[in-house]
C-alpha cells in the first residue's frame, strides 16, 4: 500500500568544477552539504562554499599536486573531513583508506565504497557509490578517462589493466567521474585504433557540440566508455590488431597489448 505520508529521497547534485588548466574538481551537493573530489585549488570551491553550502568532506584519489593543491586551504577554512589513499603522501590527510574500506558521510547521506586501482600512481584509490537513488558514480581520478586512461608512472602495465578491470566491471550506469578534459583529444587518437567504430564517430560528434558551446564532456557512462574506449576493448580483435601493427610485433596477451596502447598514445600528437 503507498504510504502518502512519505517524504521524497534528495536528490544529489554533481557538478564537474573548472580548475587549473584542464582539470575538473568533482562536487556533489545534498541537504546543503557537500563533498569535493581532489581540489586541485581551493579558490574554485570556495566561490561555490560563499551561499552557505557546508563542506563535509574532501576525497583524494592520488598524490599529484594538481589533484591535492587546495586541500589544506579548504580544509583549514571549512574543516571538512579528508580522506585519501593509505600509502602515498598527502599535504593533509584525516583518513587513510584502502580496497574494502568505507566513507560514510551521514551529512549528505551517501557511503564510498574504496577500491584500490593502482597503475598511475602506486597508491591510487578509486570511490564507488550511489549519489542517490537512481544514480551511481565512481570518482576514478586519473586513471580511467574518458575514452582514454593515465600515464603510468609509478607502477606497470599488468597493475594497469587489473585497474581498469575493477572500473570496468562496475554496473555500466554507472557514472565515470574522471579529472580531466582529455576526451577531445583522446578521441582524435582512439579513431586510429577503431576508425569504424559507429559509436566512437558518433561520441566524436557529440564532443565537438559541447565543446563547442564550453561545456563539458564528462562524466560519460561506463556503458559508453566500454563502446568507445580502446583501453577498456583489449579483448576487441580490432584493438589488438591495430596495437600490434602500430608497434610491429605480436602481442599475445591483454597486458602486451595495453603496453602498446599506451606507448601509442604517449606518442601520438
Amino acid at each position: 500500500m503507498k504510504n502518502d505520508t512519505a517524504q521524497p529521497q534528495a536528490v544529489a547534485a554533481l557538478t564537474p568544477v573548472p580548475a587549473l588548466s584542464d582539470n575538473y574538481i568533482w562536487m556533489v551537493r545534498k541537504n546543503g552539504h557537500a563533498l569535493v573530489v581532489d581540489p586541485g585549488e581551493a579558490a574554485p570551491i570556495q566561490a561555490l562554499l560563499r551561499d552557505g553550502l557546508v563542506l563535509d568532506a574532501i576525497l583524494l584519489t592520488h598524490h599529484h599536486g594538481d589533484h591535492v593543491g587546495g586541500v589544506q586551504a579548504l580544509q583549514q577554512l571549512t574543516g571538512a573531513r579528508v580522506y585519501g589513499p593509505a600509502t602515498e603522501r598527502l599535504p593533509y590527510c584525516d583518513v587513510r583508506l584502502r580496497e574494502g574500506d568505507m566513507v560514510e558521510l551521514p551529512g549528505l547521506d551517501l557511503q564510498f565504497q574504496v577500491l584500490d586501482i593502482p597503475g598511475h600512481t602506486a597508491g591510487h584509490i578509486a570511490y564507488y557509490g550511489m549519489l542517490d537513488a537512481d544514480t551511481r558514480a565512481v570518482f576514478c581520478g586519473d586513471t580511467l578517462f574518458s575514452v582514454g586512461c593515465g600515464r603510468i608512472f609509478e607502477g606497470t602495465p599488468a597493475q594497469m589493466v587489473e585497474s581498469l578491470g575493477k572500473l570496468k566491471a562496475l554496473p555500466q550506469d554507472t557514472l565515470v567521474c574522471c579529472a580531466h578534459e582529455y576526451t577531445a583529444g583522446n578521441i582524435g587518437w582512439a579513431l586510429h585504433v577503431e576508425p569504424d567504430n559507429a559509436a566512437l564517430q558518433q561520441r566524436a560528434q557529440d564532443v565537438t557540440r559541447l565543446r563547442s558551446l564550453g561545456r563539458p564532456t564528462v562524466p560519460p557512462s561506463l556503458a559508453s566508455e566500454l563502446q568507445t574506449n580502446p583501453f577498456l576493448r583489449l579483448d576487441h580483435a580490432q584493438v589488438g590488431a591495430a596495437a600490434a601493427a602500430h608497434v610491429g610485433t605480436r602481442l599475445d596477451s591483454p597486458q602486451a597489448i595495453f603496453a602498446g596502447l599506451r606507448q601509442w598514445k604517449n606518442d601520438f600528437k
